[in-house]
C-alpha cells in the first residue's frame, strides 16, 4: 500500500513529465530558435556543466544568497524580538518597517551600488537589506504571541534567562523563524538574481544577462532550469526538514 509521501511523488513525477511533454509537442510547433524544447536546453546545460561555467556560476550565486540571508536573518531577528517586546518600540518604529517594505528592491539594488560601488559588498548590502523588514515582521507578531504564563512560569522556577531562552522562548519562535526563513529565501533568490544582472561579473543573473544581450534562448533557460533545481534541492533538503523540526514540539 502505498504511504501518502509516495503517492505524492508519483503524482509530481507524472505531473513533470506531462509538463515536460507539453513543452517539446509546443517547441516542436512552434519551430522557432526563440523556443527551444527540453531536450535542446538539456543539451545546453550539459554543456555549460561540463565546461564548470555552469557550477562557477551557480556557486557564486549560491555563496551571496547564503551570506544576505544569514546577515537579514540575524539582524531582522533582532529587530523583530525588540519591536514584538515592546510596546513603545513597536508603535515608534512601525512606519519606519511599512516604508521599507514599500521601498522598491530596484531602488535598494541602484542606491547600495552608487553610494558603495559595483562591490561584493554593496550587493550583500542590498540583499540584506530587502530582506530585514519581511524577517522582522513575521518575527515581531511571534514575540507578540509569546505565552505570559511559560514566561511567569520560567521566572518562578529561576530558570535564568539562559535556560528560559532556549526552553521557553525559542520553543515558541522557531516556527515563526522557519516562516520568515522559508519565505525569504524565496525573496532572496530572486534579488540576488537582479543584484547579479545589474553590477556583478559572475552569477546566475550575470549569465542571464549575457544570455539575453545575444538573444540565447536556450542558455536562458538552462540556467534558469538549474537555479529551480538548486532552488527546490534547498527546500526538500533543508527547510522543510527544519520547518517540521520546529513544530514538532506542538505535537
Amino acid at each position: 500500500m502505498q504511504t501518502a509521501s509516495q503517492s505524492r511523488l508519483v503524482w509530481s513525477l507524472l505531473s513533470l513529465a506531462a509538463l515536460l511533454l507539453l513543452w517539446e509537442i509546443s517547441s516542436l510547433l512552434a519551430a522557432s530558435r526563440l523556443f527551444p524544447g527540453p531536450l535542446v536546453v538539456l543539451d545546453t546545460m550539459l554543456a555549460e556543466f561540463q565546461s564548470g561555467a555552469l557550477a562557477h556560476h551557480v556557486g557564486a550565486t549560491l555563496a551571496r544568497v547564503v551570506v544576505s540571508f544569514t546577515v537579514a536573518m540575524l539582524i531582522g531577528s533582532v529587530i523583530g524580538l525588540a519591536l514584538g517586546r515592546s510596546a513603545n518600540a513597536d508603535r515608534f518604529f512601525d512606519s519606519w518597517l511599512i516604508f521599507f517594505l514599500n521601498l522598491p528592491a530596484l531602488v535598494i539594488i541602484i542606491l547600495c551600488y552608487v553610494w558603495f560601488g559595483l562591490t561584493e559588498t554593496a550587493a550583500i548590502i542590498a540583499v540584506a537589506v530587502n530582506k530585514i523588514p519581511n524577517v522582522a515582521v513575521t518575527v515581531r507578531e511571534g514575540a507578540r504571541a509569546l505565552s505570559r504564563d511559560l514566561a511567569e512560569m520560567a521566572h518562578m522556577y529561576r530558570f535564568g534567562w539562559w535556560r528560559t531562552l532556549r526552553h521557553v522562548t525559542l520553543p515558541q519562535m522557531a516556527p515563526f523563524f522557519a516562516a520568515s526563513a522559508r519565505s525569504g529565501l524565496a525573496l532572496v533568490w530572486k534579488i540576488v538574481l537582479v543584484v547579479e544582472l545589474l553590477g556583478r561579473s559572475n552569477g546566475v543573473g550575470h549569465q542571464l544577462h549575457v544570455a539575453f544581450q545575444l538573444f540565447d534562448v536556450p542558455m536562458i533557460i538552462a540556467y534558469a532550469v538549474a537555479f529551480i533545481i538548486v532552488v527546490q534541492l534547498v527546500e526538500i533538503g533543508l527547510l522543510q526538514p527544519l520547518e517540521a523540526r520546529a513544530g514538532r514540539w506542538r505535537r
